[in-house]
């Protein structure tokens, strides 16, 4: 039997061209998310044809989440949804924005920010009160996989450090500073390294 097909949300990549492509990180993101985040703008087709197709950026929302001066981290364990990221370490959590009842033919903003807090929730528990904030937009086309994904970066500002892990993909979860963050650089995906090296930007 054929697993069911899987389909993410996504734009055109000319969209984001007309928008002012970047490389790494832009910090006016409401200038990015009305239009990406209007209906007709976005919309969704099947993973298979997404990952191979650098005419679509798919969203993903990638959560940086935070307690004081602390940032989560994890290793993407074998389990891993995207199999050009196992083994690499990652202080964003999220993933693909997939079709949902709420949400057949495109997404406003109201439908993705409850649709990220479902995909962070799968993930990870977090069992302390937070904030949501949207701080930058995240593009890397140097390599293969950055190509045809379009980051949002969120920053969830915890009270307490309660989180625990939900997925078998997630291996050493622990909150850690900016200083203990750079060195493990070399061992993080590349859009964690990116947004390590400007975390004094990214976070309130």
């Amino acid at each position: 039997m054929n697993p069911p097909v899987e389909n993410i949300l996504v734009i055109k990549r000319s969209l984001f061209d007309e928008l002012g492509a970047f490389q790494g990180l832009n910090f006016e993101p409401e200038k990015y998310l009305k239009a990406i985040l209007s209906r007709g703008s976005n919309f969704f087709i099947p993973r298979l044809d997404a990952e191979n197709n650098p005419a679509y950026k798919q969203i993903i929302p990638y959560a940086l989440i935070v307690f004081e001066d602390t940032v989560l981290h994890y290793v993407r364990g074998k389990k891993a949804g995207e199999q050009r990221l196992i083994a690499k370490g990652s202080i964003g959590v999220g993933g693909h924005m997939n079709e949902s009842d709420e949400s057949l033919f495109a997404m406003e903003e109201q439908a993705y920010r409850a649709g990220v807090e479902r995909e962070v929730n799968e993930e990870i528990k977090i069992h302390t009160p937070f904030e949501d904030r949207i701080v930058a937009l995240l593009n890397d086309d140097s390599t293969e996989v950055g190509r045809v994904h379009l980051g949002i970066v969120h920053v969830f500002k915890l009270k307490e450090p309660k989180v625990q892990k939900r997925e078998a993909m997630i291996t050493g979860l622990t909150f850690l500073t900016k200083d203990e963050l750079m060195s493990r650089r070399a061992s993080l995906e590349t859009w964690s390294q990116i947004c390590v090296d400007s975390l004094d930007r990214l976070l309130p």
